[in-house]
């Protein structure tokens, strides 16, 4: 310490210095159990107002499952034109669901994604894409898990309406003369010629991914365009729908006059194809998402 003389010792201070040191020693030794007993106590203590802290925050912000999204296709296509949706999709958290539309008939195409739809045990938002519209219309019905309806570029037929019957209320479609027919057991399939693919289904889809889907598409029976659809759940469940602004295969005017009758929440995308979840994957699965929210 500043202005501390220095200590010396004589002959008898060597003895004085070791009294000094062990009176130093008990001291600090009789101090050490106070120490410890205290540190116990101010760690519960410390611990005790962390895990009420940490309780506190866990109540105050539960945790609530986010719907799973099921995803049905339609003619002409098969999952993976949702491929870039699902991203989006999962990358918010939601689980995602792809199902293989069969493309064979409306009542059956129906009851096939109404089994899938009973597999799943929480809320659902239900998506469909062109005739995959009709086909959630339907198989939606009897399902109180099915929360909301979205439709992309979709069909949304009434009771006893068939998607042809819609097609001829509303010209401007270019889909029928574009179709090439073949055969099968039992019925006839249709496939969108490929060379008029692009400028009908997918116009505003980079040239070399349109030839890509066209050279791997799914055909669906004639009939189940003219087969007529059964109670709309878009009655009784809430719906969302986006509007393809330039689509050829199914007319615009035609979409938007489908969204004002069910009541769905609409967006329209200017200058959009009917493979518009394709062309516009970020703007598809923002409808989609806003469909979810309002769920929860």
């Amino acid at each position: 310490m500043a202005g501390t003389r220095p200590v010396r010792f004589r002959e008898g201070g060597k003895r004085r210095r070791k009294l000094t040191l062990s009176a130093l020693a008990v001291g600090m030794l009789l101090a050490v159990p106070a120490l410890s007993a205290a540190t116990p106590a101010g760690s519960a203590s410390a611990a005790n107002t962390a895990n009420t802290a940490n309780t506190a925050t866990t109540s105050a912000t539960p945790s609530t499952p986010k719907p799973t999204v099921v995803l049905v296709h339609g003619a002409f296509a098969d999952s993976s034109s949702w491929d870039a949706v699902t991203s989006r999709l999962e990358r918010q958290g939601y689980p995602v669901i792809g199902v293989a539309n069969p493309l064979r008939g409306l009542a059956g195409d129906s009851a096939y994604v109404s089994s899938v739809l009973d597999t799943i045990p929480g809320p659902v938002v239900l998506v469909g894409h062109s005739y995959g519209g009709a086909v959630i219309t339907d198989a939606a019905v009897g399902h109180p898990n099915v929360k909301a309806l979205v439709y992309i570029a979709a069909f949304a037929p009434d009771q006893g309406e068939s998607g042809l019957a819609i097609l001829g209320k509303y010209p401007g479609s270019q889909l029928s003369p574009a179709l090439t027919v073949r055969p099968f057991p039992g019925g006839q399939d249709a496939y969108v010629n490929p060379a008029d693919f692009r400028q009908v289904f997918a116009a505003d889809v980079p040239a070399g991914k349109a030839r890509l889907m066209a050279a791997g598409q799914r055909p669906v029976a004639l009939a189940a365009f003219a087969e007529p659809s059964s109670t709309p759940a878009w009655k009784t469940v809430p719906s969302w729908f986006l509007v393809a602004g330039a689509d050829r295969a199914i007319p615009p005017a035609a979409e938007q006059a489908m969204a004002l009758r069910a009541g769905s929440h609409t967006e329209v995308i200017r200058g959009a194809s009917h493979a518009v979840l394709v062309s516009h994957p970020g703007a598809t699965a923002h409808v989609i998402e806003a469909a979810a929210r309002a769920t929860s």
